[in-house]
Order: structure tokens, then C-alpha cells, then sequence
């Protein structure tokens, strides 16, 4: 069971995704913005989190980038969900400071293999 921060702004996709992970086992937490993502990632410490790039207030962009800049939480791993396909998405998200990149609509068991092979690595 992992802490999961989704950060995702889409109510249905946030509540979509939370029960999916829910009902395996894994403990759902959730942020609507980036600002609300770093504020809940200092605080709870998640195992890792999920982070929609397209959000309001602060985008996931940005957010990343302060959370990777903090000593506090740049040891959570992210992984970027977009909409956006191209290569040139991942490579942004990767170079925002994302360790993964997942893109949308979620494909569950290819996002399980990539949260569970972020908590197994060193």
C-alpha cells in the first residue's frame, strides 16, 4: 500500500482515479491545485504523487519544479498526467524534475507498474 498525492483538477477524473486506487489498497489523497500540491506534499509526505501538468493557480510545471527544489520533499517521486502525448511533453515534464510521465485517459495497470517500480528503486 503507497500514500498517493493525485493532484488533478478534473473532478471526474479525480474521482475516477482515487477509487481506482482505492480499491487497490493504496491510501488516496488529493489537491485540485499546484499550490494545494505543495502545501499537502510538505505536509503528508506522500510516497509518491500524480500530478496532472494543467492545473489552476500554480500549473504542475511549476509545482514540480518547487517541489523537486525543496530539500523537504524532492525525494517523492512524481509522475506527470497529461493529455499531451508528444515527446516533447515528456521531455518538459522530465526536465520540470517529473521521474515519470503517464498520459491520459489513464491506462491503470501501465500506472501501477510505473508507481510500483518508483517505490522499488533505491
Amino acid at each position: 500500500m503507497a500514500r498517493i498525492l493525485l493532484v488533478e483538477d478534473n473532478e471526474m477524473n479525480r474521482d475516477m482515479l482515487s477509487r481506482r486506487l482505492q480499491r487497490r489498497e493504496h491510501q488516496v489523497s488529493l489537491a485540485v491545485d499546484g499550490q494545494e500540491a505543495i502545501d499537502k506534499a510538505r505536509a503528508e509526505k506522500p510516497d509518491v504523487i500524480l500530478m496532472d501538468m494543467s492545473l489552476p493557480v500554480v500549473d504542475g510545471w511549476e509545482a514540480t519544479r518547487q517541489l523537486k527544489a525543496d530539500d523537504a520533499t524532492k525525494s517523492i517521486p512524481i509522475i506527470a498526467l497529461t493529455a499531451h502525448a508528444m515527446a516533447s511533453d515528456e521531455q518538459r515534464a522530465r526536465e520540470a524534475g517529473c521521474d515519470d510521465f503517464d498520459t491520459k485517459p489513464i491506462e491503470l495497470p501501465r500506472l501501477l507498474e510505473k508507481i510500483q517500480r518508483l517505490l522499488s528503486s533505491p
